[in-house]
């Protein structure tokens, strides 16, 4: 079988616009949630969210033209993907003639949930003003709103001529473009592949829909930092998040060939479906458990084998309580001693882009052997089965071997993952 190691990591989240930002804060408990700037949210009832700020792909020295006809998740995923790109040792189109990264044996599978949603919302506002009207729907719409276009202009700037996938399962979406990704290498379909999420998503449109749940919190407007609290008892919904986060993926013998710096090993990964509602978890977290039993199975492991579990941990009340219920059921007794964070407390919920930048944080973990804290956690919800470690507040040095990370997403998906130092 051949094995997938991680090479490369870039991303671009509400916390940071690349890696080293982006993981200082969530090791240091800061949060990227804040008062929405992107349009006019006060007559809302949530108005906060996990804005990317100050963005920019000037560093790049890409045609600017090109940049302008790109979606805002585009953008953020290009920005992940050149950063994790030259993070693996590959040069780029822009910095030699064409790069390195080339050829059909290089690809990129991107997770999207919500995915295109901001450039939908401004073409129908055009389309329905009367002062612009059907025939005033930017030239470059089209390919603007399909959900492959971040992909694909990955694969075009970076000259890659293997596949260019585009997936979505919801919140799982990032965690299963890992687990494609991993397949597509251990098939032999290709040596190297960018495993990514990327969503932009802070739209009316998609906050009105989410609060039309009641899935979004609406109760800390004008304190946007304490909003997240993941496993509190006061928790009262997730806070959406846009940003992308890449992970080059590589085939073992195929990195040490090039001498590449190797971060960990991708051991195993899973999926499954709870088959149950299109919203809510299983109360028991069973099918979501199963993923991370047959992840771990594959990578060989025991529950004493993992020291860190990045958690879902959405802050609503569903699913923070499901998931400690899926955590008892595949470690057990072992379930109290494991180190379990939810880093959505500091980045909010990146949707498609959750499972990856959270899979790219157990990597940044294992590297600096540090459990990065869940904040905002001053009353866990005991009563509601949240009686587990899930280092509040303050993170805490761990020499960490192992580390899992689930994902669990609308309509019952399930991504799980597993990852090992090397």
């Amino acid at each position: 079988m051949r094995r997938v190691v991680v090479t490369g990591l870039g991303c671009v989240s509400p916390c940071g616009n690349n890696v080293k930002d982006t993981w200082e804060n969530v090791k240091n408990g800061v949060t990227g949630i804040d008062k929405i700037t992107l349009f006019d949210a006060s007559g809302h009832s949530v108005q906060i969210a996990g804005e990317v700020k100050n963005f920019s792909l000037d560093e790049y020295n890409l045609d600017r033209k090109l940049v302008r006809k790109m979606a805002r998740g585009t953008k953020f995923l290009v920005g992940a993907s050149m950063e994790a790109v030259r993070d693996a040792g590959f040069t780029l189109p822009t910095e030699t003639d064409k790069g390195n990264f080339v050829g059909p044996k290089c690809g990129i599978v991107t997770g999207v949930g919500i995915g295109t949603n901001e450039s939908c919302e401004d073409a129908y506002k055009r389309l329905l003003n009367p002062a612009f009207g059907a025939t005033k729907v930017p030239p470059m719409t089209a390919p603007m709103i399909i959900n492959n276009e971040a992909a694909a202009n990955v694969s075009i700037l970076l000259n890659m001529n293997g596949p260019a996938w585009t997936l979505s399962t919801a919140c799982s979406s990032g965690t299963d473009a890992i687990g494609l990704s991993c397949d597509m290498i251990k098939s032999g379909r290709v040596d190297v592949c960018l495993a990514s999420g990327a969503d932009a998503n802070i739209t009316a449109l998609n906050l009105s829909a989410y609060a039309a749940l009641t899935a979004l919190t609406p109760n800390y407007n004008d304190n946007p930092k304490i909003a997240c609290r993941p496993f509190d008892r006061d928790r009262s919904g997730f806070v959406m998040a846009e940003g992308a986060a890449v992970l080059v993926l590589e085939e073992y013998e195929h990195a040490v060939a090039r001498g590449a710096r190797i971060y960990a090993e991708v051991a195993g990964c899973a999926s499954t479906s709870d088959a149950y509602h299109i919203t809510a978890p299983c109360v028991d977290g069973h099918w979501g458990a199963e993923a991370l039993k047959m992840a771990m199975e594959e990578a060989g492991m025991k529950p004493e084998d993992i020291q860190y579990y990045n958690a879902h941990g959405t802050s609503t009340h569903a699913n923070d309580s499901s998931e400690s219920a899926l955590v008892k059921t595949v470690f057990g007794d072992y379930a109290k001693k494991l180190h379990i964070s939810s880093t959505k407390s500091e980045t909010g919920h990146m949707i498609g882009a959750a499972g990856a930048i959270e899979a790219l944080i157990c990597v940044k973990a294992m590297e600096e052997g540090f459990v990065p804290p869940t904040i905002n956690l001053d009353n866990p919800d005991i009563e509601g089965g949240c009686d587990l470690d899930y280092t509040p507040n303050k993170g805490v040095k761990c020499d960490i071997k192992a580390a899992a990370s689930v994902s669990l997403g609308f309509g019952g998906h399930n991504g799980a993952v597993v990852l090992k130092k090397i």
